[in-house]
């Protein structure tokens, strides 16, 4: 018959943001564990609340199927001796097996003779199966850890009830001094203990208690409610997921209300009340019908209508303070001059190994001007870029960043507006914090973009200046992040810059500038350019690039992030060419073959040691190659490279490398390393995968 199952493991209450990725880790390590313990079932529903993981698994067969399976031992040679009388060997693996020598029988496996034993395993009843789900509760994995008594499991929060109900019956079993059985609980304050009478009966009895366990219904209520709200009163709500998924997982009987504060404090900018309502308060905010921010809230309680005033009363309390002392940093903060707050920058540490946050800004400016140069900006974007990065993070003295960090940059764009700065300062100095995720936006103009790159930059260079270098899942300082936000930049803007070797572009420019600079971002340059690979990799893999070309293109000697996402465009666009297979053999075994010589790129080619035309057509080609290369784009360079495949083969074909003249040999090598370096700015195509 088809059974169900209730699986349900009760705890304090968790932080919302760990509720959904739980119960869906908890779903998928049940499922492979049946599927392991070779038990079928229809489907698993999956239940979730702050207080709760649960999961009711529909269809599940009876028993394990019964397994008949021939099992392979030692060869007959090492089972018997020379008088064919069974060896401690045969006798071992027979009895690990649960037979006897009498079981045995032999058979030719590759023209070994071999034991076996042909064993029938009876499958074990569900009920028996169960009871190995501690185990599989137990492994789970969580962002944070508690222990709790004098115990040693670690879970997200203590366990204080499991229910484990197969059909209508208690499948036992025990986490700690927690032992499974029928009953439930209800509502924290508005409910009881629930005693189930059927795995079935789960979804109805709680809803009766004032949970609503199904997260999916559960948000579905408190949207309908929300929209309730909004359209009695006339108001405009953006639609904020992340927001809802979080309040949706903060409660387990939902009532939407609404509140609202003083008029007065719309004046302030709308970020720092989006801030005070969204972030510290988990209120939804609304506007009006022209888009003007309203002096109104919608929040979620967990609980019913009772007492309703009371609590909406007692948010919009909460909500004044935050508000009044917003108003008076606000206020404060606009009467200090930026050069002031730049000025504290140089009390402020950026970090004690490196140096203050006003020195940072000081090396940021000089990496900037650099990639500003280098990326042809005019005279006024130049300007605009190096005011920017003078002052850019001025904001992080400010009252209001103090006590809403998570407004750093905002602020500063409102602050430098305020003050008169040019609008492409004031915007950058926001988005040089973009991207804040790894796929988070990315800035929006050319000014902020630069500034994002050259900051991030200085980070990088500067941690791995004084060793701490990430290593494993330790990155404190959120380097991988910065570095992939680098490369998306660029990825962005078709950026050419030569950062996988800018290091000693940077050093000169600081002592051009007068810069005194405590640490050497020389330092751990190979680590550096190495961590930049890893992270266009990482931006490949999520194009789904093959795995091959991503190889081959970050084993390149190119320093520009631009070129090397290129070459793996231009590689993909032509890997299914009939001819491309030829291309990368004739390519690949001037790689192989040049690394015979001294690479020496000072060396030249001498065309009087040439003894056949083949020489010459090579010579000449591979010099109008060199000499437009750096005209050319990547695809046009590699488009160069495939028509010197029929050269290539005819010059392999007419010439032995390895002549026996030192001179004529080495004058090949010559040749085949200056094509090779040229080859080596696409990648190693050594490493793609032909057929």
């Amino acid at each position: 018959m088809a059974n169900s199952y209730l699986l349900e493991v009760g705890v304090e209450e968790m932080p919302a943001h760990v509720v959904t990725p739980s119960i869906k880790q908890l779903h998928e390590r049940v499922a492979n564990y049946l599927k392991e313990q070779r038990i079928s079932f229809d489907e698993i529903q999956e239940f979730a609340t702050p207080r709760r993981l649960a999961l009711l698994i529909h269809g599940l067969s009876d028993k394990q199927p019964d397994v008949d399976e021939s099992v392979k031992g030692p060869a007959k040679k090492i089972a018997q001796d020379a008088d064919g009388n069974w060896t401690k060997a045969a006798i071992g693996f027979t009895r690990g097996q649960g037979a006897s020598v009498d079981d045995i029988e032999f058979k030719e496996v590759k023209g070994v003779e071999y034991v076996f034993v042909e064993k029938h395993i009876s499958g074990k009843p569900v009920a028996e199966v169960l009871q190995g789900l501690p185990d599989v509760i137990t492994s789970m994995n969580f962002p944070t850890l508690m222990k709790w008594g004098y115990n040693n499991l670690q879970f997200i929060r203590p366990i204080r009830w499991l229910v484990s109900l197969l059909n209508d019956q208690v499948v036992p079993f025990k986490i700690l001094d927690v032992e499974a059985g029928r009953i439930t609980r209800g509502h924290r304050f508005l409910g009881h203990e629930v005693e189930l009478k059927q795995a079935t009966d789960y979804e109805k009895s709680l809803h009766d208690d004032f949970v609503i366990a199904d997260q999916t219904k559960r948000k579905q209520l408190i949207e309908k409610q929300i929209d309730k709200i909004v359209s009695a009163n006339g108001w405009v709500i953006d639609t904020d997921p992340d927001l809802l998924e979080e309040v949706n997982n903060l409660v387990e009987w939902p009532t939407a209300f609404a509140g609202s504060f003083d008029k007065k404090y719309l004046v302030l900018p709308n970020a720092v009340l989006i801030t005070s309502m969204k972030d510290n308060q988990r209120f939804f905010y609304l506007r009006d019908h022209e888009g003007n921010l309203s002096p109104n809230f919608i929040a979620v309680r967990n609980g019913n209508t009772d007492y309703l005033e009371n609590v909406i009363k007692g948010n919009e309390r909460v909500l004044v303070p935050r508000l009044e002392d917003a108003k008076f940093f606000y206020e404060e903060d606009q009467k200090i001059s930026i050069d002031e707050y730049v000025e504290r920058l140089k009390r402020v540490s950026f970090h004690d190994k490196i140096s203050s946050m006003y020195d940072k800004m000081q090396r940021v400016a000089v990496i900037a001007a650099v990639l500003g140069k280098r990326l042809n900006f005019s005279d006024e974007e130049l300007a605009d870029l190096d005011r920017a990065a003078h002052i850019y993070k001025f904001d992080l003295t400010t009252q209001m960043v103090g006590e809403f960090a998570e407004l750093q940059g905002v602020m500063g764009e409102i602050y430098a507006k305020l003050f008169g700065e040019k609008p492409a300062v004031a915007q950058a100095i926001r988005e040089h914090y973009m991207p804040v995720s790894a796929e988070g936006d990315l800035p929006e103009s050319k000014i902020g973009a630069a500034l994002a790159i050259a900051d991030k930059l200085d980070s990088i260079m500067s941690f791995f200046a004084v060793d701490m270098i990430p290593s494993g899942s330790n990155d404190p300082y959120a380097l991988r992040r910065q570095a992939f936000g680098i490369v998306r930049i660029i990825a962005d803007r078709n950026w050419h810059l030569p950062l996988l070797n800018i290091q000693p572009e940077i050093v000169k420019a600081f002592d051009e500038a007068g810069l005194d600079v405590d640490i050497d971002i020389s330092k751990n340059a190979a680590q550096v350019r190495s961590f930049f690979m890893d992270r266009i990799h990482q931006l490949l893999s999520g194009q789904h690039m093959k795995h091959d070309v991503i190889d081959a293109v970050t084993d390149t000697q190119s320093a520009d992030i631009e070129n090397v996402l290129d070459a793996a465009n231009a590689i993909k666009a032509h890997h299914d060419d009939e001819n491309f297979k030829g291309v990368v053999e004739a390519l690949t075994r001037v790689l192989r073959i040049a690394k015979k010589g001294n690479n020496d790129s000072s060396v030249k080619v001498d065309p009087s040691l040439f003894q056949n035309l083949s020489e010459q057509k090579l010579y000449d080609a591979v010099n109008d190659l060199v000499d437009k290369s750096s005209q050319r784009t990547v695809e046009d360079n590699f488009a160069a490279l495939r028509s010197l495949a029929p050269i290539i083969s005819e010059y392999f074909d007419e010439n032995m490398i390895m002549d026996k003249d030192e001179n004529v040999k080495n004058n090949r090598l010559t040749q085949l390393g200056i094509l090779a370096r040229q080859t080596y700015l696409i990648g190693n195509l050594d490493k793609l995968i032909v057929k």
